[in-house]
């Protein structure tokens, strides 16, 4: 029996883990005072109408297990259903490998033992072990999950940002000098140059993961009060975060000396040393930081597999797979998610020693497949809003359906332009290798996205 037993404040713990990563300030501040113009246009365009559709979404009567499995089902059909789970799913089994590649850098950084990060080998090994046992502990149950992610966020992300941000105003109080020029000139990027449209992509990427958390809204004592208020706070604490952490790293860091695995790092080091000899204290930072891209994984691990194990229960694959254990977790999946990453960190790893497109190509993967995702997230709440606005919710955007539909219709578009984007090959990819890599990308993105209509195919007739 699910016992419901989140508050409000556990699901934002669990959420912002997801959402909120200091480890990508240092990539927002290589843009300069660009980067508050892309988080705002981000923020704005795209993040805002995921908010409140998710919001909306969420509080619609028989909406409220199964995250984006049920929304898309309800509305799209439960094929759609599941192939919207599924990329969900696959996603963070390429995805789960960079942030254990941060939790591994900064393990490297606080000891001093540069071989786990520097040899492929080791940082292999490091990362399965890592994330096997993460795994473990969520066959626990969403209340361990919780406990994670409420040390995640106030120890891995709340204290060192808001430690970072309090020496920044030091810094700047005691005038020292700032590497960061910030007038109009440099807010407004040139949007006509083809870099600066796929910086904004990124930029637009950094808040995905938002509806990761939908599944746990079950969970929740209240989640037609407390899901909406949630997501509020999470859109104003991820937009100032965001903006201020760039901000804080750009004025200390010199762009040119900024590195973008130990920016975080250089940042904490430049300030502390205007101060004293405080390495110790950076690297205690370094640990802390740990713990947030641990509830980061954390959450992650344990979102798509509960959607799936829904459509599991529903019949669209083997039931046997989606069983769930004592604790409410879907372990079989659990288990297979865990040999994906496995195999991804494998790939990403040593296909990265010799050339960068593996690296390039899975990152790539993981934008487009997920910007697929968001296709069908958008697609679901316009159908939603055209076909059953009668639909009793607790939380509505607004009273008129046009604007509902404009509000659907600006993040699609917005998804849109970001995936057309996302096919631009990026700079490290070498020219005579374009063709090559683009056209390997799209014979793979096709292969992802027919693989849950194959599987349910396949389900099908072995049911029979």
């Amino acid at each position: 029996m699910n016992k419901k037993n989140l508050s409000m404040f556990g699901f934002l713990f669990l959420t912002s883990s997801i959402l909120i990563e200091i480890y990508e300030y240092p990539t927002f501040a290589t843009s300069g005072f660009n980067s508050i113009f892309y988080l705002l246009v981000g923020g704005l365009f795209w993040f805002l109408p995921v908010c409140l559709c998710a919001a909306e979404m969420a509080t619609v009567e028989d909406f409220q297990e199964g995250g984006v499995f049920t929304w898309t089902s309800n509305t799209l059909g439960k094929k759609l259903g599941f192939a919207h789970i599924f990329y969900q799913f696959i996603v963070f089994t390429i995805g789960a490998v960079t942030m254990i590649y941060f939790i591994v850098g900064a393990i490297a950084y606080a000891t001093g033992i540069e071989e786990i990060n520097s040899n492929p080998i080791l940082k292999f090994l490091s990362v399965i072990i890592i994330f096997w046992l993460i795994t473990y502990v969520q066959l626990k149950g969403i209340n361990k999950t919780a406990l994670i992610a409420k040390i995640g966020f106030i120890g891995g992300i709340l204290i060192p940002a808001l430690f970072l941000f309090i020496l920044t105003g030091i810094y700047i109080f005691k005038g020292y000098p700032i590497h960061l020029v910030m007038d109009k000139n440099t807010f407004f990027p040139n949007l006509h140059n083809k870099s600066s449209l796929v910086v904004l992509v990124s930029f637009m990427l950094s808040y995905m993961g938002l509806e990761v958390s939908a599944t746990h809204i079950n969970d929740m004592k209240n989640p037609k009060r407390d899901y909406p208020r949630a997501i509020i706070i999470l859109l104003i604490l991820a937009v100032l975060l965001s903006s201020i952490g760039a901000l804080s790293i750009g004025m200390v860091v010199p762009k040119s000396e900024l590195s973008l695995n130990q920016g975080v790092f250089q940042a904490f080091t430049s300030l502390l040393n205007h101060f004293g000899n405080f390495k110790i204290v950076v690297k205690i930072l370094a640990i802390l930081l740990c713990l947030g891209s641990i509830a980061e994984v954390s959450a992650w691990i344990i979102g798509p597999s509960r959607g799936l194990s829904l459509a599991g229960e529903k019949g669209l694959f083997d039931k046997r797979i989606a069983k769930r254990n004592k604790n409410d977790v879907a372990s079989y999946i659990l288990i297979i998610q865990g040999v994906l990453v496995t195999i991804w960190a494998f790939i990403i790893t040593f296909g990265a020693g010799t050339s960068n497109n593996s690296f390039f190509m899975a990152m790539t993967l993981t934008v487009i497949v997920y910007l697929t995702a968001y296709f069908l997230f958008f697609l679901a709440y316009i159908r939603l809003t055209w076909k059953y606005d009668n639909l009793e919710r607790k939380y509505r955007i607004s009273k008129n359906k046009f604007i509902k539909l404009f509000i659907g219709i600006i993040g699609l578009i917005f998804t849109v332009i970001a995936f057309i984007i996302s096919f631009i090959p990026p700079s490290g990819v070498k020219e005579s290798q374009v063709n090559s890599y683009t056209s390997l990308l799209i014979i793979v993105f096709i292969i992802i996205l027919v693989l849950p209509f194959i599987i349910m195919s396949v389900s099908k007739k072995m049911a029979k």
